[in-house]
């Protein structure tokens, strides 16, 4: 079982990589603290696409906030990082099929937004 899963887990460790390497801590803060409907969909695309651990992930939503982030736009980025993997589709895809793999994470999106509309009305 596990050597049958060694290709698809390089490939995303490669992804990871890339991911950390492009999308660092410091961009993230840079790129998340304005309060727009813009910087929110960016929040919920980065948050999609990157895949940041959560114990990084965490601690970065905090400096948002003390910088100025809206409660929904870092509601919205920490709940698509960690509920949308647009990066491990491929992997998820292939033991559950592109439909659930696509469906799974699109409902996430949705789940998503709506938690971020959410915490933004309530806090």
């Amino acid at each position: 079982m596990f050597w049958n899963i060694v290709p698809e887990m390089s490939v995303v460790l490669v992804l990871i990589s890339i991911s950390l390497a492009i999308f660092t801590p410091e961009q993230l803060k840079q790129w998340l603290s304005a309060d727009t409907y813009l910087h929110f969909a960016v929040a919920l695309v980065v948050g999609s696409i990157a895949l940041i651990p959560g114990f990084i992930a965490f601690p970065l939503a905090g400096v948002l906030l003390k910088n100025g982030a809206s409660v929904s736009l870092v509601s919205g980025f920490i709940t698509t990082l960690l509920m949308v993997g647009i990066v491990t589709l491929p992997m998820e895809a292939r033991y559950f099929g592109w439909r659930a793999a696509v469906m799974r994470n699109a409902l996430s999106f949705l789940g998503a937004v709506i938690i971020a509309l959410a915490m933004g009305r309530l806090l």
